[in-house]
């Protein structure tokens, strides 16, 4: 007896099946591709400087553009990076002086200097509170400005920057982004234009003439220093003694 045909009661079912299987094999790579992409976007930046010295920072990148845009040109960015034990301790303790006395102790945050700040700026006198953390974070990542968008950022690379670096390894990067004169940045550029030295052979009362131009660098001059200037200097070398020295550096880690 001759066999019947086997009849398919769908014969586009099967092809409808892989059709959407394979929409969800496409959907699903691209929530993992936007997945990575956000925890990368999120991660990365602090993870990625652990290790890595940056070349440049978007405040470097800003600072090009603005040349270029008021027909500077192309102004040469001098920056030479040295490790920490190649910047002169009595620098490192100048900035910390300076700008940041509780850089040991906070993460990433100075909520005392914050409270401070607040009550002046009720009072009429507005001044920043930013520690070196923070100033690392925003040289090395963001944009100028104060949107909530940037301040966010701001806070979350901030904290990330301390868990993954640690005190040491930001006070390096922020010794070797930091602008100490126009277009000058970094401990050992700074030094090579000023005294023709390297960043490990900087005296006391020249690191703290570097630490009092910060953060005003295009304002204030180191070897022709205001007497504005001079008074910040004499004003940080007393917080360095008061600080007990550069053996207040040991508890950094």
């Amino acid at each position: 007896m001759a066999r019947l045909p086997r009849i398919n009661p769908d014969p586009d079912g099967k092809h409808r099946l892989r059709r959407a299987g394979g929409r969800r094999r496409r959907r699903s790579g691209l929530r993992w591709l936007l997945l990575t992409f956000l925890l990368l976007l999120a991660f990365g930046p602090p993870l990625a400087v652990r290790s890595f010295n940056p070349p440049f920072t978007s405040f470097m990148l800003a600072r090009h553009f603005e040349n270029l845009a008021s027909g500077r040109g192309a102004v040469p960015l001098a920056q030479r990076w040295v490790p920490l034990q190649a910047i002169s301790a009595e620098l490192a303790l100048a900035v910390i002086a300076g700008e940041d006395q509780r850089f040991p102790a906070h993460h990433g945050f100075d909520f005392t200097e914050l409270a401070k700040a607040l009550e002046e700026a009720e009072e009429g006198a507005p001044r920043g509170a930013s520690t070196l953390s923070q100033q690392t974070t925003k040289n090395l990542f963001l944009w100028s400005g104060r949107s909530w968008v940037r301040k966010g950022l701001e806070a979350w690379y901030t904290f990330w920057l301390e868990v993954f670096c640690g005190k040491r390894r930001i006070l390096e990067l922020y010794l070797n982004i930091a602008e100490f004169a126009p277009d000058v940045y970094g401990a050992e550029a700074a030094a090579r234009k000023h005294w023709r030295k390297s960043a490990r052979g900087l005296g006391r009362d020249q690191a703290a003439l570097l630490a009092a131009v910060l953060p005003s660098p295009r304002t204030r001059q180191v070897l022709r220093p205001a007497p504005e200037v001079r008074a910040r200097q004499r004003w940080v070398l007393r917080q360095m003694t008061q600080l007990g020295g550069t053996d207040y550096l040991r508890g950094l880690r």
